[in-house]
């Protein structure tokens, strides 16, 4: 092998162009005058411009005032007559007597009102209860915890 028959293993790397057919020459790829030409141009983006118009959706949804607990089933005092005499009234008793169903695979918060007539003897633990549903469940010898 001698030296005239040597061949690069590289190509030669050509020199970046000036000049109108060069990619950084005269006006350096950023076209002719104008807004885009300036130095420090920066062009409001449209993205942004639709983000804005969008409404402000924060917090917990639409409604910010709307509470995060689960509503309470209401269950009224003539319904508890179906159940025996001396029970223990539970949202998990509740559920078993087929009164409530439960919601979404949990025993359901519980609030018991004061419509109808007690007639039955009932202990109520575990579910809130309105103020005429206590007294009628204390008239009929009940307790409420």
């Amino acid at each position: 092998m001698q030296i005239h028959n040597l061949k690069r293993k590289t190509k030669n790397k050509r020199s970046v162009q000036v000049g109108r057919g060069g990619t950084r020459g005269k006006t350096s790829g950023k076209g002719t005058k104008g807004q885009n030409a300036r130095a420090g141009r920066k062009k409001r983006p449209e993205l942004r411009d639709i983000i804005k118009r969008l409404p402000k959706l924060r917090g917990r949804g639409v409604n910010s005032n709307k509470s995060i607990q689960d509503k309470a089933v209401a269950v009224n005092v003539v319904e508890l007559n179906t159940l025996s005499a001396g029970s223990i009234v539970t949202p998990a008793t509740l559920v078993t007597a087929g009164i409530v169903e439960k919601v979404s695979g949990k025993f359901p918060r519980v609030k018991i009102l004061g419509t109808g007539e007690l007639t039955v003897k009932l202990s109520i633990s575990g579910c809130d209860i309105s103020a005429t549903a206590k007294e009628k469940v204390l008239a009929a010898g009940g307790t409420v915890e």
